[in-house]
């Protein structure tokens, strides 16, 4: 079975570094998110973070993850 504990990684978010500690699935699904959007990750991990509240955003990216993937099921995809 893959390792599915949380892996840390760097990003820059309104121009400071920051690291994101998340479970690898998610990791490659937000990857995969941003590419499908046509923009950068850090550019994603902004925008999640403008609109996540007072949830940390480790978990705000789970959650952007899983509305996304509802929304994809919700059209057929």
């Amino acid at each position: 079975m893959t390792d599915l504990r949380p892996a840390k990684h760097s990003v820059t978010l309104h121009g400071h570094r920051t690291s994101i500690a998340v479970e690898p699935p998610f990791w490659e699904a937000f990857r995969a998110i941003a590419a499908r959007r046509e923009m950068a990750l850090n550019a994603l991990v902004a925008e999640v973070d403008d609109a996540r509240g007072d949830i940390g955003l480790a978990t705000a990216i789970r959650l952007f993850v899983l509305t996304d993937l509802q929304a994809q099921l919700q059209r057929g995809a």
